[in-house]
């Protein structure tokens, strides 16, 4: 029966790792979060090396590893298909950059080490030797940082001065906030107060690095506990100050009885599974970005008015595009979480659409992500999922070929026919394929004599 572990392609490159660098007199571990996951119960996605053995040194067993820091002492090894992290013991200089340490020291000590290390449950070692004989994390580990009654305690803790490790990477305060809801641990009274005393100082962190930390918490199946703690930190208002707007914005108690907005996102984000994809989860964060600023109190003049949010969706797109250019998402992550706030209202019209309208939303790139984000949204508020049952099933039912069928009519047509290029082939082109689309023309022929009664015969 295979081991969840021990036959792990990734174990088995980083076994064969460790027991040569020990053949050749070098310490060597495991190290990292995969010691973690191994005493916690988890099969690890990935298995780094620590050793005592120089850059230079894995480079002479490993002669085709790759240099991809060996300045801080990190090579990566390649065995097959899979690529290893092994990391020379080393002690830290000054981070004058907030990011990496000015200068690094290698060291012997594999003590000395982990005391550069973020959290104490990241601290730990793992011999592989003793592992491979006995299967036992536990028998195999060890923490000179205390980071077993750490995880017994179920307790986020920085390994030493909080506020010396936050200044070393600012990132480790959103990793903080990541393995924290992750987990479900709680975080340390001092630890919480360095992140909360240095949240401003966020912005140290490149664009990317964010973007891509945010990106874990929203899809690693804790994304509420997540930016709950990200707000309560003081690091949402740094880094996503829009968001944080969504506070205390009211909604019509008829269609959102759970409350203002931000309680509403935050029950989508709830619903987001682990492993849910990046444009999904963006996508469920940002969808009523628009909200506070088109919020519109109910008018007293008028008898049963209730609250309105006239153009959130077009407000909301501007500011998610905003948002999404300033954390430099791909141009095509971009469109598609923009399309995901721009129709995520229009669910609401989809019984009474058009045979065309409702093909041309049901071709939507992506439509099973629409699909998601108003099952949630509806989830999260009146809890009505006939508009989107109504949609799934024809979704489900749609054969590419009838929802985007090949085009009776093109501009080359047009052109053939004797129409000249301008601002109207667009509505002839439109108006063409909608009819297409209800099946009211099913040759080039029929479309054509469609333009000449809607557009007029060609200039002669």
């Amino acid at each position: 029966m295979p081991h969840p572990v021990t036959d792990n392609p990734k174990y088995a490159a980083a076994r064969r790792i460790a027991l040569l660098l020990r053949e050749h007199g070098h310490q060597a571990y495991f190290a990292g979060g995969c010691v973690r996951d191994l005493l916690l119960g988890v099969g690890p996605k990935d298995f780094d090396v620590a050793t005592s053995a120089t850059p230079d040194e894995v480079l002479e067993l490993f002669p085709k590893a790759l240099t991809v820091g060996a300045h801080f002492g990190v090579v990566l090894v390649r065995d097959g298909d899979v690529s290893t992290e092994v990391a020379t013991f080393r002690h830290d200089g000054v981070y004058s950059d907030g990011r990496r340490p000015d200068a690094v020291r290698f060291s012997s000590d594999p003590r000395e080490d982990v005391q550069r290390r973020d959290f104490t449950i990241n601290g730990m070692l793992l011999d592989p030797v003793v592992f491979e004989e006995t299967e036992d994390a536990a028998k195999a580990a060890l923490d000179f940082v205390g980071g077993r009654s750490d995880l017994a305690a179920e307790t986020l803790r920085a390994i030493g001065d909080p506020t010396v490790r936050f200044a070393e990477d600012k990132l480790r305060m959103l990793r903080g906030v990541r393995f924290a809801s992750r987990l479900g641990f709680e975080i340390e009274p001092c630890t919480l107060a360095a992140m909360r005393a240095d949240a401003a100082s966020i912005h140290q962190v490149s664009a990317e690095r964010i973007r891509d930390e945010l990106t874990l918490m929203l899809t690693e199946g804790r994304a509420r506990t997540a930016f709950e703690l990200l707000d309560s930190t003081g690091l949402l208002a740094q880094i996503l100050p829009e968001v944080v707007r969504l506070h205390g914005v009211a909604q019509p108690p008829q269609f959102h009885p759970e409350g203002d907005v931000w309680v509403h996102t935050m029950l989508l984000l709830e619903k987001l599974p682990a492993g849910a994809s990046p444009t999904l989860a963006w996508g469920a964060l940002l969808h009523d970005i628009g909200k506070p600023a088109t919020f519109q109190p109910p008018n007293p003049a008028i008898a049963g008015d209730r609250i309105r949010f006239n153009g959130h969706v077009e407000v909301g797109v501007r500011v998610a595009e905003v948002i999404l250019r300033r954390l430099r998402f791909s141009t095509d992550d971009t469109e598609q979480i923009a399309a995901l706030v721009k129709n995520h209202m229009r669910f609401g019209d989809v019984m009474e659409m058009r045979e065309s309208t409702l093909k041309r939303f049901l071709r939507l790139p992506h439509f099973e992500e629409h699909l998601a984000l108003h099952r949630m949204d509806c989830l999260s508020a009146h809890c009505d999922l006939s508009l989107y049952e109504f949609a799934k099933r024809h979704y489900e039912a749609a054969q590419p070929e009838i929802i985007h069928p090949k085009l009776l009519l093109t501009g080359y047509e047009l052109i053939a026919a004797g129409y000249k290029p301008g601002p109207e082939f667009k509505a002839m082109l439109e108006a063409a394929e909608d009819a297409q689309l209800e099946g009211s023309i099913s040759d080039k022929q029929q479309a054509l004599e469609l333009v000449r009664e809607r557009f007029g015969l060609p200039p002669t």
